[in-house]
């Protein structure tokens, strides 16, 4: 097949790079030169203007921010669309906002597919976890892209527009109750009793058999075989919006999600405060599984 990609940053360079290992022709646009260079680099075909993409495929999987810059790529491309082309929305979108969109293309004969992506930088690697919302008849005709795309197993159908995003909304609410949950125990492991415990270790056995193991505690393996001081790392923790769409939801539907609460209050607290030693765990491992900065003691 043939594919546009719209966003060549680190998502959009991994998507472009599993397509194209997978057989399929990518062409690709992005405002940075930068990102173009490197998505050249790996055999996307570059364009330097959105409306171009229209010429050479009629599937185009968006990889850039949720809200206006979604819209705005739209409206660029709307003019150039053929009756039967497909615009998936890779991003974390709002599941109201997808249905929205869906409506609108839908009345000028274009699909809409929204996609729910996890799996971070390393996805490039070893897979994404697709939660895709659409059509059924799409999603059947877009499904060797997405088996591509994911790990093994890593894809399925969720419903009708929006619910692949509303999947991945929920999704992320619950990544910031597992990443404070970890962060708080390591916390406690480390300024508890038993003063020499090796942190590495701790994620290395609980990792192995135990209730507890998962992808969160290799990566905060990855983090205490570096260090498990700190010192110079502030303890800010950054966030995305669909942790608060999240408990908006909830509330919405009158159902409890109060540790997903507590840990989103907890960074907004660490933003004002430098936070502590569990919001310095939990902002590392947001960089190890999303490329997403953290800051140094004294850093703005």
């Amino acid at each position: 097949m043939k594919i546009c990609v719209i966003g060549l940053g680190r998502m959009g360079h991994a998507v472009a790079f599993r397509l194209i290992s997978g057989g399929h022709e990518v062409w690709g646009f992005d405002t940075d030169s930068n990102n173009l260079k490197l998505a050249s680099g790996i055999g996307v075909k570059v364009v330097f203007a959105v409306q171009e993409l229209a010429q050479h495929a009629s599937i185009f999987w968006l990889m850039i921010p949720a809200g206006d810059a979604v819209d705005s790529v739209i409206n660029q491309l709307i003019n150039v669309l053929k009756p039967g082309d497909i615009l998936v929305d890779g991003g974390n979108s709002h599941f109201h906002d997808s249905v929205r969109r869906y409506k609108m293309l839908k009345e000028k004969q274009i699909n809409f597919v929204d996609c729910g992506t996890s799996g971070g930088v390393q996805g490039k690697e070893l897979g994404f976890s697709l939660m895709i919302g659409c059509d059924k008849n799409v999603f059947d005709k877009l499904e060797p892209i997405f088996k591509v795309l994911a790990t093994s197993g890593g894809y399925a159908y969720m419903g009708p527009a929006g619910a692949g995003h509303y999947v991945k909304m929920v999704h992320n609410g619950i990544e910031y109750a597992l990443l404070q949950s970890y962060a708080e125990g390591f916390h406690l492991l480390k300024e508890g009793e038993y003063k020499d415990l090796d942190l590495a270790k701790v994620c290395d056995v609980w990792n192995h058999g135990s209730i507890i193991r998962s992808w969160i505690l290799d990566l905060s393996h990855n983090v205490f075989i570096k260090d498990q001081n700190f010192s110079d790392i502030s303890g800010q923790i950054g966030e995305n919006k669909t942790g608060r769409w999240t408990i908006d939801e909830a509330k919405n539907k009158y159902v409890p999600v109060d540790l997903i609460e507590r840990a989103l209050e907890i960074r907004a607290l660490s933003r004002k405060t430098g936070g502590n030693y569990a919001t310095k765990i939990v902002a590392l491992l947001r960089n190890q599984f999303g490329g997403h900065p953290f800051k140094k003691n004294g850093e703005e």
